[in-house]
């Protein structure tokens, strides 16, 4: 089936009123002027319709009773010579009508209401605008046939490598997973054995053995209690070098004191000694 039989026709604008004239030739490449129409006395009064059919625009006055076409105006590009409006107004226009057999010859038209006047400029400028876009995108599609298509397929004998983060294995070897903490971060597997080793203690330095203080040595003696431990400390250095035979009084060493002091001679005292 031929392309032609496959496009239909669409109505793009009807308008129930229209006013054809009959206009003299253009003297001169100003343009056409309505005001040298007869307004007042249209030649003709019926109904406009402008259809498309693939990328051409028909604009037919029809009959308003009975439908039947009283002349036609094929439109390929817009503005153009088949259309063209008027220098001093906006609701009227002149057209190139033709018959079956070839021959044109030009008209004009016009519009009681200005609104309708729009509509019909519109109309053909929505559809000549979408012919434009079909034309820009056959000539890119075709453009795109003619280049040379890039292969991305792969060749014989061609291979590729895929590195992906965290999925490196050994030979033999499973990936190992990541252990995953409370706090989202990901930790390292503990080691084969299962243990971790503790890191050594350093030893300690010479500065902090230098600023040790060792202790007295404490007695051996069944007979030394807590309190004859607190006198040993804070006794001189001489003191701890008595034998081991000494009282444990904890009073003894204030009546060593009382008889190294040589006998004085009693005073008279107005006290009474009990």
């Amino acid at each position: 089936m031929a392309a032609a039989e496959l496009e239909y026709e669409s109505v793009l604008c009807v308008k129930p009123d229209v006013n054809v004239y009959r206009i003299p030739p253009r003297t001169s490449n100003r343009g056409y002027r309505a005001s040298d129409w007869k307004l007042d006395h249209p030649d003709w009064t019926g109904r406009l319709r402008v259809t498309s059919k693939g990328k051409t625009a028909y604009i037919k006055l029809e009959d308003k009773v009975s439908g039947e076409l009283f002349a036609q105006a094929p439109i390929d590009q817009y503005p153009g010579i088949a259309v063209e409006t008027v220098t001093d107004s906006s609701r009227y226009f002149v057209i190139r009508i033709q018959d079956g057999t070839g021959r044109s010859a030009f008209i004009g038209i016009g519009f009681t209401d200005r609104g309708d006047a729009f509509d019909f400029n519109v109309s053909l400028q929505d559809h000549f605008k979408w012919v434009k876009q079909e034309t820009e995108i056959s000539k890119e599609s075709q453009e795109a046939d003619t280049r040379p298509k890039l292969d991305l397929g792969f060749k014989e004998g061609q291979t590729i490598k895929l590195n992906i983060g965290n999925m490196t294995t050994k030979k033999g070897g499973a990936a190992k997973p990541r252990v995953s903490g409370s706090g989202g971060l990901s930790l390292l597997p503990p080691p084969p054995g299962g243990k971790i080793a503790v890191p050594p203690i350093p030893p300690p330095s010479s500065t902090a053995i230098a600023n040790h203080v060792t202790p007295p040595p404490v007695l051996k003696s069944s007979n030394v209690n807590s309190a004859d431990i607190l006198l040993h400390l804070d006794a001189p250095a001489s003191a701890s070098k008595a034998p081991a035979s000494a009282t444990t009084d904890l009073w003894g060493d204030f009546s060593t004191a009382s008889s190294a002091v040589p006998n004085q001679a009693p005073q008279q005292s107005n006290w009474v000694q009990f």
